[in-house]
């Protein structure tokens, strides 16, 4: 079958990634969509068995960091598009070994760059009809304060697009503050921002790049913050909280993140900065609390039962105050904006984890990796 596209997205087990890959198989069955993934701990195909079986997915195990293979698939595939989610993002994890994240989020987004423009300057039409997305994230651009600016104790309320805002503050993530990251992970990831923009300005390749905000959704790997805390509400275990829970983040649905990816593939303009945000701040604590409430009640345990499991521990090193997005320009050119309330949202995802443990148990207990490893094994 001859394909309209031939697509790569990368870190396509992962969970954004996963979302994104769904989305793209089933909304166009004219474009070829090659998941290609290493599968590392955050990787699990698990997360795509609804799609495995449709004509236009094939799934390729590689490391985005292998050049030569990046080189060889993208003229096995005649690929004229990239959607490149691939990433370490843990940044406990970066505190830790640094070195992985400068690797894989510097060296691997450089290595898809220049297998892209090896072989899309080697066509008749060079740059016609490709593009390379890149997506990023918030951490970039640093740490916001919070602040009283009306004379109000924070939060207030602001209206964004007829979406409920709860703002902590009255400064937001553009598209064109100043980078400022403060981890090995954001440090990481603004690098390779700025390898993107830099092939566009040096060599014209079409590119454009997009910072969203904390996505939370079905099949996020159980070491984020919300299905971490659903398991352990669940097991009555320990919930370990960061200071005093005062540090501010935006949370965006994982679907509406993947639409938005879908909408500024085929419609943003090149060499471009989008910011994703869900128009949702919340505090650690007050999350922390509603997901005990919500779990509790679904559970048909009493309201605030499992409240005692709140456990402060030593804060984060580095650890950003204030985040949030102002997706403005993206709601603004491209008409985009969230189709959940966070309420809505994060109870959608509460059910899904507590119908899916099968799904919850297999990840933490490490069994998928020794499946797909002796699946995927190397000759």
């Amino acid at each position: 079958m001859e394909f309209k596209r031939n697509i790569i997205i990368t870190g396509g087990a992962g969970f954004i990634g996963s979302h994104v890959v769904r989305l793209f198989v089933r909304k166009y069955p004219d474009y070829r969509i090659i998941n290609v993934d290493k599968l590392t701990y955050a990787g699990n195909l698990a997360n795509l068995r609804d799609v495995e079986g449709c004509p236009n997915y094939k799934f390729v195990k590689a490391d985005i960091c292998d050049f030569a293979m990046m080189c060889s698939l993208m003229a096995s595939e005649n690929v004229d598009g990239i959607i490149h989610l691939a990433a370490e993002s843990h940044v406990d994890r970066s505190i830790r070994d640094p070195f992985t994240f400068a690797r894989t989020n510097v060296m691997g987004t450089l290595s898809l760059l220049e297998a892209a423009r090896n072989h899309w300057e080697s066509l008749p039409g060079k740059y016609d009809g490709k593009l390379f997305y890149h997506i990023s994230t918030d951490e970039v651009y640093g740490a916001l304060e919070i602040t009283d600016p009306e004379g109000v104790a924070p939060p207030y309320s602001t209206k964004a697009s007829g979406s409920h805002h709860v703002a902590y503050g009255s400064r937001f993530f553009t598209e064109e503050m100043k980078y400022s990251p403060h981890s090995p992970y954001s440090a990481s990831k603004a690098s390779s921002d700025h390898f993107v923009r830099a092939f566009h300005d040096t060599y014209g390749m079409p590119v454009v790049v997009t910072n969203c905000s904390n996505n939370y959704g079905p099949y996020q790997f159980p070491e984020k913050l919300i299905p971490l805390f659903v398991n352990n509400i669940r097991n009555r275990r320990p919930l370990p909280v960061y200071g005093r829970g005062e540090n501010v983040r935006d949370w965006l649905y994982v679907e509406d993140h993947a639409r938005a990816i879908d909408l500024i593939f085929h419609k943003g303009r090149i060499a471009e900065t989008y910011n994703i945000g869900g128009f949702n701040e919340w505090k650690n604590i007050d999350l922390v609390r509603v997901l005990i409430r919500t779990v509790d009640r679904l559970l048909g345990r009493s309201e605030d039962e499992d409240s005692d499991l709140i456990t402060f521990v030593e804060d984060r090193k580095g650890h950003d105050l204030r985040y949030a997005i102002d997706s403005t320009k993206l709601q603004r050119e491209l008409g985009w904006e969230p189709s959940l309330q966070f309420e809505e949202g994060l109870l959608k995802t509460v059910r899904w984890y507590l119908d899916n443990q099968d799904w919850l148990d297999n990840v933490t207990s490490g069994e998928y990796q020794n499946y797909y490893r002796e699946m995927y094994r190397q000759p």
